[in-house]
């Protein structure tokens, strides 16, 4: 399944990732444990003084003016960080052990200051107190997070975490890979690792950075954990990490590897595009555990459906043809196309201004799809649009729509009607996601539409239910995505961008 399509910029501009001064003062808002102390040419230092009584080495980081990482919020060992803003305003281990010094957070098992830098190395100021560059900001955040997960004999232990630290700096290997703006024939353009490559599905592109980075790893000596860590860079959504993560799991698993996989969001405002980062370090297992693998308690319920997602040479239960499917498809296709200007508007106010684009597009899609069809057999047409949209639709709308239609497609072999179909795909698609009704998402159109419609048969009643559901997201708090970070009154009185485009789509198919 792709991971996204199109560049789209997040909120570097309104974040003001170039001014240290301003996340100086929110930190302590955002922390209350956390306070702000000035090195000795003024630069701001973030402190944590929950970290006083701690009896581990204390990890502080140095990073870069204008990348901002969600470490520096959510990892607790962090005892200080700051960042610099060009060579003048260097700060330096001993900046940070005085301004620790300060605040009386002690340091009885040393300090270790990491620096994303461009260079790798490892000094030892003085006792108990060591230096490391690191190359960049995914580095860095491996190295923070390799720090959180190591066992505790390490963390306690400043020798040990030197030897550690000794390791990755000779082993680690590391790629990036980003979205360009331009389109490789009909599909979006991925950067891996500098040269321009067509982006076909989320596996090819993933195992391709895989292969890069564990090239150099093949032959180890004793027993390793491999520690991979992952950035999403510029914000990917949340399902769309969740694929990200998956990728990687499913290829190292296939690898047989032992590994520890850890990861962050990187927020960029030298370069706005979005996409991926993967850090790879083999780790002598006496200093790094591997993660046992989760239970998926999907795989039980779902075996015999995903058995069955191959084509089949039945006929479906439900008989269509291709005629009507082919009017409601078109109308509903041209009833997104044509409200994509509204939904960017309600989109650009509530979200990242997107979902407009890529509504249409996909709808554009489904149009040329559909135009060499034989659209009477519709479980087989809907499971081979769905890997034409994986390509060509991108986002977390293009995530749902594909997890939707591809349960749609296999439910419609055997429902004997069309809204039991409808209901069997709503209730898998809530398997894949946290959002329900009332969470001002697509499900506030979706969920009254399918519920009403197997209630009754009624495609207008349904419709007309649905109308309703996209209404009361005016007045919704958003819980999910994008708007969950706005202050309320910015997003009452607008409808969810996606719940209004389904609603648009269902508009137009339930005309006819």
């Amino acid at each position: 399944m792709s991971i996204v399509v199109g560049q789209t910029v997040p909120f570097s501009q309104q974040l003001d990732l170039d001014n240290p001064e301003r996340w100086s003062k929110l930190f302590p808002l955002i922390r209350p444990s956390v306070t702000r102390a000035r090195a000795a040419k003024g630069q701001a230092i973030i402190v944590d003084r929950s970290l006083a009584g701690s009896q581990n080495v204390q990890i502080a980081a140095v990073g870069r003016t204008g990348s901002f990482s969600s470490k520096l919020l959510s990892e607790r060992s962090i005892a200080a960080f700051a960042t610099e803003q060009h060579a003048k305003s260097a700060i330096g281990a001993k900046d940070i052990a005085e301004a620790l010094r300060a605040n009386k957070i002690a340091c009885a098992c040393g300090l270790v200051v990491v620096k994303a830098s461009n260079k790798r190395n490892l000094e030892v100021i003085e006792d108990g107190l060591v230096e490391v560059d690191v190359n960049g900001g995914s580095e860095l955040d491996h190295v923070l997070s390799l720090f959180s997960v190591a066992n505790r004999e390490t963390r306690a232990s400043l020798s040990q975490t030197t030897e550690l630290l000794k390791i990755f700096l000779k082993t680690a290997t590391n790629t990036t890979s980003t979205f360009d703006l331009e389109k490789t024939g009909a599909n979006p353009s991925v950067i891996h690792a500098g040269s321009s490559a067509s982006f076909v599905s989320a596996k090819a592109a993933v195992q391709k950075d895989l292969v890069h980075v564990l090239r150099s790893h093949t032959a180890q000596e004793g027993p390793v954990v491999y520690s991979i860590h992952y950035s999403d860079i510029n914000g990917l959504a949340r399902l769309e990490n969740y694929l990200l993560a998956h990728e990687i799991s499913i290829y190292i698993d296939e690898q047989n590897l032992q590994a520890h996989i850890t990861s962050s969001t990187i927020l960029d405002s030298a370069n706005g595009a979005r996409g991926w980062s993967i850090s790879i370090c083999p780790i002598p297992q006496s200093f790094l555990a591997a993660q046992s693998k989760p239970p998926n308690s999907l795989t039980e319920k779902d075996s015999k459906q995903i058995a069955s997602m191959k084509p089949r040479n039945s006929k479906p239960t439900t008989q269509f043809t291709d005629a009507e499917v082919r009017q409601r498809i078109t109308l509903g296709c041209e009833a997104v196309i044509k409200a994509e200007p509204e939904i960017t508007e309600y989109d650009t106010i509530v979200g990242d201004g997107d979902c407009g684009f890529t509504l249409r597009d996909g709808a554009k899609q489904v149009l040329s799809f559909i135009a060499n069809q034989d659209l009477s057999n519709l479980p087989q047409s809907l499971s081979e649009l769905v890997d034409d949209l994986e390509v060509n639709m991108g986002g977390t709308s293009g995530a749902l729509y594909c997890i939707f239609l591809s349960s749609l497609a296999q439910n419609l072999w055997d429902a004997k009607i069309f809204p039991d179909a409808l209901a069997a795909a709503q209730d898998h698609l809530l398997k894949y996601t946290r959002a329900r009704l009332g969470d001002r998402t697509c499900l506030d159109c979706l969920i009254p539409f399918v519920d009403t419609l197997k209630a009754s048969g009624d495609a207008q009643e349904a419709f007309q239910k649905a109308r309703g559901g996209v209404e009361g997201t005016k007045q919704l708090e958003a819980k999910l995505g994008r708007s969950a970070y706005l202050d309320e009154s910015a997003t009452k009185g607008v409808p969810d961008p996606g719940a209004y485009g389904l609603l648009k789509l269902l508009e137009g198919m339930t005309v006819v």
